[in-house]
């Protein structure tokens, strides 16, 4: 039986969450322990399906809330519980509240704001020893200075079969037709999506050779999808915002492969290992890459990149428009889906 108590203050962001995986999994293989993960509710359903979390505990606050009150009562609340350790990955003062409330004896993190005294296992972040997200979550879960795991663990997500049945029958999707997965949403900003004109043009030519597309995301995302549809007709389901986070994992696993720009539901599918194209603009995969075998990155690497700018500071967004359908479409091919088919749209690109 598990012996160490292990409290985790999670990230905000949804690929974040799936990448902190690979910490709970490096905890667990170096003594099996008891690893709650406080975190936003809307990640609770994404916490569910890995197995090496016990409970997700719901932040009260939303993200940018400062909440001193709140953040002592819900320590107090966990005080009873008698944390081991806590592991806070934010680097902001108020994320480290909580444990410090709580009474944890070591409380973990690099060093962030000025939260001296609240961080009393407070490590320095060598940024270029430790480039990518991932292996500065898992450096957490080490004694400082331990080597990082080879190879790094890597996310493993759980689907739900009976959600999946669930979800075929209420949204219509035809089992029969392999289904590709589209996600033309990104939280961050306009700078890392991927023009729509683009995923219109990949969908006919997907359709034409008997796949059918699901294209998923929040409601923020819905009339993207609306636009993808409209362009590219029958064979085009929209999904956003008729579905829940878990509903996306678990329609990203029926999925034969998915296309998606730099956000939390490419990782989604790294995680659940389909075969991915992950299209990056103002990002780069050098520092949050999808952490998969079957991935097919398509990154220009400009001049100007990465500028990491929610919208383009030029104007031109050509590290995304540049990116072409037909490309996409051949990134696929490489990872053996189907029968390669010369391209016919031109959405503007070559």
């Amino acid at each position: 039986m598990p012996t160490r108590r292990i409290l985790v203050v999670g990230p905000s962001w949804v690929g974040d969450m799936v990448m902190a995986q690979s910490l709970f999994m490096t905890l667990q293989a170096e003594d099996p322990c008891a690893i709650d993960v406080l975190a936003p509710g809307w990640s609770l359903p994404i916490l569910e399906r890995m197995p090496e979390v016990r409970h997700g505990i719901a932040m009260p606050l939303g993200h940018g809330q400062f909440g001193f009150g709140m953040r002592w009562r819900l320590g107090r609340e966990l005080a009873p519980a008698r944390y081991d350790q806590a592991i806070v990955l934010p680097g902001s003062l108020k994320s480290a509240l909580v444990p410090f409330f709580a009474g944890i004896a070591r409380r973990t993190a690099f060093r962030g704001e000025m939260r001296y005294g609240l961080i009393n296992d407070m490590r320095a972040l060598d940024k270029a020893a430790l480039p990518m997200t991932v292996q500065r979550f898992v450096a957490l879960g080490l004694q400082p200075g331990a080597a990082l795991p080879r190879p790094l663990p890597r996310p493993r997500l759980v689907a739900d079969a009976a959600n999946q049945a669930r979800l075929r029958a209420a949204h219509g999707l035809a089992a029969e037709r392999p289904a590709i997965s589209f996600m033309p949403g990104a939280e961050y900003g306009p700078a890392k999506q991927w023009p729509l004109p683009h995923f219109a043009a990949l969908a006919r030519a997907l359709v034409a050779r008997g796949q059918q597309v699901w294209v998923l995301g929040s409601t923020k995302d819905a009339p993207a999808g609306d636009e993808i549809v409209a362009a590219a007709g029958d064979g085009v389901v929209n999904l956003c915002g008729r579905t829940q986070l878990a509903d996306a994992v678990d329609l990203l696993a029926m999925s034969e492969a998915a296309i998606s720009n730099d956000s939390g539901l490419m990782h989604v599918a790294a995680a659940l290992d389909r075969p991915l194209v992950a299209v990056y603009g103002s990002s780069t995969p050098d520092h949050t890459p999808p952490l998969a075998d079957r991935v097919v990155v398509r990154y220009l690497r400009l001049e100007c990149s990465p500028c990491f700018a929610r919208v383009c500071p030029l104007g031109h967004t050509r590290c995304l428009t540049e990116v072409t359908p037909e490309s996409v479409l051949n990134a696929l091919d490489s990872l053996a889906l189907g029968t390669p088919l010369r391209f016919a749209g031109s959405a503007g690109t070559t």
